[in-house]
């Protein structure tokens, strides 16, 4: 057992809440902002506007959401370059299976994907082949496994709230004002806390 702990840790392998979940995500977040919400604002001016490149530009940006979450999560996890070169095509396996989910599908995808691929990275001669093949089949093989599920079960729950919402359209704005509002206030005092002392 210490031999594989010891092994996890050489290869920055780190099992917790804080490195998936917050290191992670937030790259995730990151990466969305940086191709889909990014790229809809741009088209969006484009077709206010008439100019067919912004279109375009939006257009383009957007079609990459999967790619760029995967590699902003690997990112993140200090995935090596040819690992992290290879969690292009495991975000676009995983956000096209996972249809609607696809969001949810590439963040649990890529995370596998990215350890699988730093703990093969350069344990052979042929790190060149070895390490993108295990990274890409990995994760591809998870998208047609996993993915659509992940979607399914995404969508589910939308739907459920949409449902909730119709129920009870009031209570459920005030769950929603509540929720977003204890986000913002966890995000704000873990910036404080974070935030180093002068």
């Amino acid at each position: 057992m210490d031999k594989i702990k010891s092994f996890f840790e050489k290869k920055d392998v780190i099992i917790s809440a804080h490195r998936y979940g917050i290191d992670a995500m937030s790259a995730m977040a990151q990466g969305l902002f940086a191709s889909l919400l990014i790229g809809t604002i741009i088209k969006t001016l484009g077709q206010q506007t008439g100019i067919d490149f912004l279109v375009n530009a939006g257009t383009y940006a957007s079609s990459v959401a999967g790619p760029t979450m995967a590699a902003s999560i690997g990112y993140a996890l200090h995935a090596p370059q040819l690992v992290l070169f290879s969690l292009i095509a495991v975000g676009a396996s995983a956000n096209e299976l996972g249809g609607a989910g696809g969001p949810l599908a590439v963040y649990l995808i890529a995370i596998v994907a990215s350890e699988v691929g730093k703990l093969v990275s350069k344990e052979t001669k042929v790190d060149i082949l070895v390490t993108p093949a295990a990274t890409i089949l990995v994760g591809v093989g998870l998208s047609v496994l996993c993915a659509p599920a992940i979607g399914a079960a995404a969508s589910s729950v939308g739907n459920l709230i949409m449902w909730a919402t119709e129920l009870q359209p009031f209570l459920m704005g005030i769950l929603l004002f509540f929720g977003i509002l204890r986000r913002t206030f966890l995000f704000r005092s873990r910036l404080v806390i974070e935030t180093p002392a002068s």
